[in-house]
């Protein structure tokens, strides 16, 4: 699959998946020994290292967690240096009044929202797909 660099290709072929379940993001000053498969992604900053789980696993392991999020992923492959993607998907999010946070993947985004807001969100974000689709 190669990569998609054209904004409005991006806009047009988004496929927004919503994953079942709830996730949740714990900040950990030493990781502990999870199976690298059940973890969604992480990242270290100098106050903690970040780990997105689901809520299941978080509660497994003991983790702290406020935050409770619905997992979308845009099932198009967007190319990394792909520029406006990450805008264009984040202003729809914001004009409807939804809260997001965004991981890059290799081949795909994912976007983090409240739980609750999970359909919406893909509602949102279809309907930005669509008003691309339309031009």
């Amino acid at each position: 699959m190669t990569p998609i660099k054209n904004l409005n290709a991006l806009l047009t072929t988004l496929q927004p998946k919503l994953h079942d379940g709830r996730y949740v993001y714990c900040c950990v000053d030493s990781p502990p020994t999870i199976p690298h498969e059940l973890i969604i992604a992480s990242i270290r900053e100098p106050e903690g290292t970040t780990l997105i789980l689901s809520q299941t696993v978080a509660d497994q392991y003991g983790l702290k967690y406020e935050y409770i999020c619905a997992w979308i992923t845009l099932e198009v492959h967007s190319a990394l240096e792909a520029v406006g993607l990450t805008a264009a998907f984040a202003n729809a999010l914001s004009a409807a009044k939804l809260s997001c946070n965004v991981v890059a993947g290799y081949h795909h985004d994912h976007i983090f929202v409240a739980y609750e807001e999970g359909k919406r969100a893909i509602q949102v974000l279809r309907e930005l797909s669509a008003s691309h689709q339309a031009t």
